[in-house]
This record gives structure tokens, C-alpha cells and sequence, in this order.
């Protein structure tokens, strides 16, 4: 996210640049974009630093003290990694995967290994199997050592 330039460009006074990328979604209207700073560090006359935001060639607030949307003006607005919003806008134009159609799911047949022979019509039923609670927790039982 970070990346210190050189000491060539840097504008009168500044010690030093940083490069500084953010993803932004105001929580007000969806709106999401993406802006890279240059982050100037400057010394004033009293020894003190402070920093200027470079966006476009002009100088900016801070977008981490109080950001504003672009589109809304709203200040509800979500401070993300770069990149967040492109992928997000990526995602989106992606065909969209059809999940199979709801309704009743057919179980297997069972085999005559698997079943035991029932009345006088021959029909074959499955084994029926009562579970306790150790036979569903017996995965998760621990060997004594």
C-alpha cells in the first residue's frame, strides 16, 4: 500500500513522498471508488512535521479523518485496501453460477448386502439403525495416552 519515491518531484520543503492507495464504499448509497495519494512530509519553521495529501495534483483533507462520498456527500464511508472495489465491480460482471433446482432429492437404492429380507412379499428393506449420541461423538473422542 506504501511506497516511499525518491527525492526527485518532491515539491518545495517536503522530505520525503509516500504513495498511498484506498478503496472507499460509503455505507449511505453503494457507491465505492478507488484513490491514489501522494503523502508529502514536511517540516514547518518550528521543527514541527506534518503531512499534505496529494490527490490529482491538488492538495486534499486527509481521506482517513473524514471521508466523503463522491456521490451522496455522506460521510458513512468504509476505508478499504486498493483494489477492493474493482474486484468487487469484476464480480459483478461475472456470469452468474444457476443453482440446481429445489425439490425432493432421490436417495440410492440400497443392495441386498446392505438390506434384510422382510414379510411374505419379498419387498427388501433397509437395516435400521438406532444411534446414540457416543456413535455420532465417537469421532471426536480422544485416545487416552
Amino acid at each position: 500500500m506504501s511506497e516511499i519515491a525518491g527525492q526527485t518531484g518532491l515539491r518545495a520543503g517536503a522530505t520525503a513522498v509516500v504513495n498511498e492507495s484506498y478503496s472507499f464504499a460509503c455505507m449511505r448509497c453503494g457507491h465505492g471508488w478507488e484513490q491514489s495519494y501522494e503523502i508529502e512530509h514536511h517540516t514547518d519553521a518550528t521543527g514541527h512535521e506534518f503531512v499534505l495529501y496529494v490527490a490529482d495534483g491538488k492538495v486534499v483533507p486527509s481521506p482517513l479523518s473524514k471521508p466523503t462520498c463522491q456521490n451522496c456527500d455522506g460521510h458513512v464511508v468504509r476505508i478499504m485496501r486498493p483494489g477492493r472495489v474493482e474486484s468487487a465491480r469484476n464480480a459483478a460482471r461475472r456470469p452468474h453460477r444457476v443453482p440446481p433446482p429445489a425439490g425432493p432429492v432421490e436417495a440410492p437404492e440400497a443392495s441386498e448386502a446392505d438390506a434384510e429380507v422382510g414379510g411374505a412379499d419379498g419387498r427388501v428393506e433397509p437395516e435400521h439403525h438406532h444411534w446414540h449420541l457416543s456413535d455420532l461423538l465417537h469421532p471426536f473422542q480422544r485416545k487416552a495416552s
